[in-house]
């Protein structure tokens, strides 16, 4: 009898646990349902709703087309892409030698510089828009790509990020390198990156995905249309008026705006989650 508990006990908190999990989906997902059930209601049918209806009918995409119609949501859908693009490739740029640098090379005074490079994380956010925005609109760069984009164009966390991935490389392979004559470029470009790539590409992840959902900053340093991105969309929809009379016109352009994101993430969930992991594991 005793045995036979000892082996129900595993199966019951295995049901527990799927039940809890389950009911966790659920509340995460809800709130990305009622955006789309509500983008596939019509005008008149959602505001005869005098309480909330879990399901319709009478679907329509007539939302979708007007979110498009109302604001030229396809412009700032192409801006986004450049934004997102630009900016991601730069930070590579950037933040890869950098890593490189901390994890490999020696030179007087790297922990210290580390550690003080790492301090800036304290720095509130707040206090770095207000620099920034100074600086941008004292170079002349408000309403322009450029203006947008050099802000953003490293991060002290995905630096430090790389930089631990890289130092668990052994180094036993960098000596080899350097005694067959390689140059640190190459060995970077030939041993490190490939070697780290999963590490790269949930940098490169995250990076797509903070930018596309920029808000703070295309508000503060953009008010031309010519360089809105989607953000300023969904903003410029309720400041226009229907955004707040037509609430499913307005959750279609969200449906949109989010898609593109979701897919990503789906496809790349995996390789986030290693690539978080293997960075912040060392030995």
């Amino acid at each position: 009898m005793k045995e036979n508990k000892i082996k129900k006990a595993p199966g019951i908190g295995k049901i527990i646990t799927y039940i809890l999990l389950a009911v966790w989906a659920i509340i995460v997902l809800f709130p990305f349902y009622w955006m789309i059930l509500t983008s596939v209601k019509s005008y008149a049918s959602y505001n005869a709703e005098y309480f909330p209806k879990f399901f319709t009918l009478s679907p329509t995409f007539e939302n979708y087309k007007e979110a498009f119609t109302a604001v030229p949501l396809g412009q700032y859908f192409l801006n986004t892409v450049i934004f997102t693009v630009a900016t991601t490739a730069i930070m590579l740029i950037v933040i890869i030698p950098a890593a490189f640098a901390f994890s490999r090379l020696e030179f007087k005074g790297k922990n210290l510089v580390f550690t003080l490079f790492l301090a800036l994380m304290m720095i509130p956010n707040e206090l770095v828009v207000i620099t920034n925005f100074t600086t941008i609109t004292n170079l002349d760069l408000r309403n322009s790509f450029i203006g947008l984009i050099l802000p953003s164009v490293t991060s002290v966390f995905y630096i430090y990020l790389l930089k631990e991935n890289f130092s668990q490389i052994p180094d036993e392979l960098y000596y080899a390198a350097k005694v067959d004559g390689t140059s640190d470029f190459k060995y970077l470009m030939r041993v490190m990156i490939p070697i780290c790539r999963p590490t790269l590409v949930t940098v490169t992840i995250l990076k797509v995905i903070e930018c596309w959902n920029s808000y703070v900053w295309p508000r503060l340093i953009t008010d031309d249309p010519a360089y809105f991105l989607v953000s300023n969309g969904i903003q410029e929809i309720r400041e226009n008026g229907f955004g707040r009379e037509n609430i499913p016109a307005m959750m279609a352009a969200v449906v949109v705006i989010s898609l593109p994101l979701i897919v990503l993430f789906l496809i790349f969930r995996n390789k986030i989650m290693a690539g978080v992991a293997r960075g912040g594991t060392k030995g």
